[in-house]
C-alpha cells in the first residue's frame, strides 16, 4: 500500500477521541463548571454564583494568568453620546469582512455599553479625563472614540484585578469554588451525548491531587484562544488550545479556526526569537503612530481611508507584502513625535518593556512585526453561549459566536467575553429552573470511548514550526499541505502507548497537535484571501464561493467532516 500523500493528509482529517490519562482518583460535584479565569470565565462564575447553589472555577495556573491580564488597548463600547451601537457595529461588520452573524454583532454592541458600566459599578477603575468622564481613544477599523481603556496600556490587568476582587469578596460563600492549577483533559459525556462534567489534573495536596473527574449540569469553557501552537505569538504560555482540543473530541461543532488574526506590531526581537513576544498596542498609532519602512516610507497611506489604523488583516498584509518587497524581516513604527512625557503617562507598560528590551520609542522607531495574536474562530455557539453538545456552553476566545467573522475589530475581545457571559448565566439560570439541565446520575459520566492519545513535550517545537511555516500568517496549498503532512506524522506517534509519559507538558502539546491539524485542514479548504485568512495563491476575496463559514465535526469514529455555510450580503453602508 502506497504511502499517504500531502494532498491526502488535507483531504481527509482523523482526531482521536480522549487524550491518554490516569482514570480519575477523586471526584467532585457542581451545578455548573465554568473553566478559565480570563474575563470570560470569571464573568459567567460571579453571575452564577448568585443565581446556582453550586458553582466551580477551575483555572489551568493561577487566576490571575490568562489572556484578559495582557490586553493593553482595552474595551470597544458605544459610551459617548457622539457614538452609537449602530456605528459600532458597522465597523464590526467591516473588520470580518462579511461573515460576521450579525445578529451576534448587535447583540454585542447593543448590550456592551451597559455592561461596561456594570464593571465600573463592580470596581474596575478606567482612566477618566479632567471632567470624571471615561476616557475613550481611538484603534484600527473604528471610526469613533470608543476604547475605554485603563492604566494607560494595563486595560486587561485593572479588568482582571476587579473581577477577582469581587471573587475575593465571596470566596467564603459555600456556593462557588476555586480550584487553581486545574489543567481540563476531557469531557465528561453521558449515553445521549450531553456533557457531564470534566476530567482534569490538579497539582495540589489532599484529595485534590492528579487526575480526577468534576461532575455537573453545565460546562462552561472559557478557556482562552491557541497562540503557542505557533513558534511566536502575543498569548501568554498557558494558551495552548485545550478547551478547543477538548470540545473538538467531544464531538462539538467547531468553526472558522482558519481566521487566526497576527496582530500587525508586535515587537521584533531578532530571528529565531519564540514564544510570547512584546505587543506594542494598536492604541499606540490610535494616539499617531504611523508605520514606515527601513527607507522612512509610509507605506499605509493611499493603501486604505485609514492607512494606520486601517483593520488588523490589512496592515498585517501590507506589512508582510512590504517586507517581502525590501527583503527584510521587519518594518518600523515611527511614534518619536508623541514625546517622552505623553508616551510614558499614556503607555507606561509599553514604554517600560520596550526600554528594559534595549528600545526606547521617544527616541527611536521600534522594529516590528506581525505575530499571532487571536483566534477568531472556535467552539461554534448560539446567541445563548449553547455549543451544539448538550449541556455544553463556551465564552471568550475558545468560542465562535460569529461576532469576530474573518477579522476580529480591535478591542471587541473583552467586551464579547463580557456580553456573552452574562447571556450564558442567564441562559443556564433559566434552563436549570425549568429541569432542562437535570442532575447528573452516579456513574452517568463517562470518559470518551476510542483510541487513546498522547504525543511527548519534545514534539511541541516541531508542531510549532511545522505550523509557522506553513498554515502562520502567509499560506499557500502547498504550505498547508506540507504542514497537514509533517503533523500527521506527529499524529501516528502519539498513538503508540510508549511515546510518553502522562503530565501537563505532554496533554498541552497533543492538544496543540489537534488544533493545528484541525485549523491546517481549514485553511487548506479555504481558497481565498479574507480577513485573517491569507492565502498567496489565491490573493483576492471570492464572495461568489467562500463567503460563509467553515464548520467542523468530529465524529465518533474519529473522521472530521466539514461543512460549508454560506453568509448572504451584508450591508455595510
Amino acid at each position: 500500500m502506497a504511502e499517504p500523500t500531502a494532498a491526502d493528509h488535507t483531504a481527509y482529517l482523523a482526531i482521536p477521541g480522549r487524550l491518554r490519562a490516569p482514570q480519575p482518583g477523586w471526584t467532585a460535584h457542581a451545578d455548573v463548571i465554568v473553566v478559565g479565569s480570563g474575563i470570560a470565565g470569571l464573568t459567567t462564575a460571579l453571575q452564577l454564583r448568585q443565581r446556582v447553589d453550586r458553582v466551580l472555577l477551575v483555572t489551568k495556573t493561577v487566576l490571575n494568568e490568562g489572556s484578559t491580564m495582557w490586553a493593553q488597548g482595552g474595551i470597544a463600547a458605544a459610551l459617548d453620546p457622539a457614538d452609537s451601537p449602530e456605528d459600532h457595529l458597522r465597523d464590526t461588520l467591516v473588520a470580518g469582512v462579511g461573515v460576521c452573524d450579525v445578529e451576534a454583532v448587535r447583540a454585542l454592541v447593543t448590550e456592551g455599553p451597559g455592561r461596561v458600566r456594570e464593571l465600573v459599578a463592580l470596581g474596575a477603575e478606567f482612566d477618566r479625563d479632567a471632567d470624571g468622564e471615561i476616557k475613550l481613544t481611538r484603534e484600527g477599523g473604528h471610526h469613533r472614540d470608543r476604547i475605554a481603556h485603563a492604566g494607560g496600556d494595563a486595560t486587561g490587568r485593572e479588568i482582571s484585578r476587579a473581577l477577582i476582587a469581587a471573587l475575593r469578596r465571596v470566596q467564603d460563600d459555600p456556593g462557588i469554588e476555586v480550584i487553581e492549577h486545574a489543567l481540563v483533559l476531557d469531557l465528561l459525556l453521558d449515553d445521549t451525548g450531553r456533557a457531564c462534567g470534566v476530567t482534569l489534573h490538579v497539582i495540589g495536596e489532599g484529595q485534590r491531587d492528579g487526575v480526577g473527574a468534576a461532575r455537573a449540569r453545565a460546562v462552561v469553557l472559557a478557556t482562552g484562544g491557541l497562540g503557542q501552537v505557533y513558534a511566536a505569538t502575543t498569548n501568554p504560555s498557558v494558551a495552548t488550545g485545550d478547551g478547543l482540543a477538548a470540545a473538538l473530541r467531544a464531538g462539538a461543532e467547531i468553526a472558522d479556526v482558519e481566521f487566526v488574526q497576527f496582530h500587525p506590531t508586535v515587537l521584533w526581537l531578532g530571528p529565531g526569537s519564540s514564544g510570547q513576544q512584546p505587543l506594542i498596542s494598536e492604541a499606540v498609532r490610535g494616539e499617531g503612530a504611523f508605520l514606515v519602512d527601513k527607507d522612512g516610507a509610509r507605506f499605509m497611506e493611499g493603501r486604505h481611508p485609514l492607512a494606520d489604523l486601517a483593520p488588523r488583516d490589512v496592515v498585517a498584509r501590507a506589512i508582510v507584502e512590504r517586507m517581502r518587497e525590501t527583503g527584510e524581516d521587519h518594518v518600523y513604527l515611527d511614534a518619536r513625535h508623541l514625546g517622552a512625557a505623553f508616551l510614558e503617562e499614556r503607555f507606561p507598560s509599553i514604554v517600560a518593556r520596550c526600554r528594559e528590551l534595549g528600545f526606547d520609542p521617544a527616541t527611536e522607531l521600534l522594529p516590528v512585526a506581525p505575530a499571532q495574536h487571536y483566534a477568531s474562530g472556535g467552539v461554534r455557539t448560539d446567541l445563548h453561549g449553547r455549543t451544539t453538545v448538550e449541556g455544553l456552553y463556551a465564552c471568550g476566545e475558545v468560542s465562535c459566536t460569529g461576532v469576530h467573522g474573518a477579522n476580529r475589530l480591535a478591542s471587541n475581545s473583552l467586551l464579547e467575553g463580557l456580553v456573552f457571559a452574562h447571556r450564558i448565566a442567564d441562559d443556564i439560570t433559566a434552563r436549570l429552573a425549568a429541569g432542562e439541565l437535570p442532575p447528573v446520575p452516579a456513574g452517568e459520566a463517562g470518559r470518551p470511548k476510542g483510541p487513546a492519545t498522547l504525543l511527548p513535550e519534545t514534539a511541541r517545537v516541531e508542531v510549532q514550526a511545522a505550523m509557522t511555516r506553513g498554515s502562520g500568517a502567509v499560506r499557500t496549498a502547498e504550505s498547508t499541505a506540507a504542514t497537514a503532512l509533517a503533523l500527521a506524522a506527529l499524529a501516528e506517534r502519539s498513538l503508540d502507548e510508549s511515546a510518553a509519559e502522562p503530565g501537563p507538558q505532554a496533554w498541552e502539546t497533543t492538544n496543540l497537535l489537534q488544533v493545528g491539524q484541525l485549523l491546517t485542514h481549514l485553511a487548506a479548504r479555504r481558497e481565498e484571501t479574507r480577513g485573517g485568512h491569507v492565502r498567496d495563491d489565491f490573493r483576492d476575496l471570492d464572495d461568489e464561493h467562500w463567503r460563509g463559514n467553515q464548520r467542523a465535526t468530529r465524529s465518533r469514529d474519529g473522521s472530521v467532516t466539514t461543512t460549508f455555510h454560506p453568509v448572504a450580503a451584508q450591508d455595510i453602508s
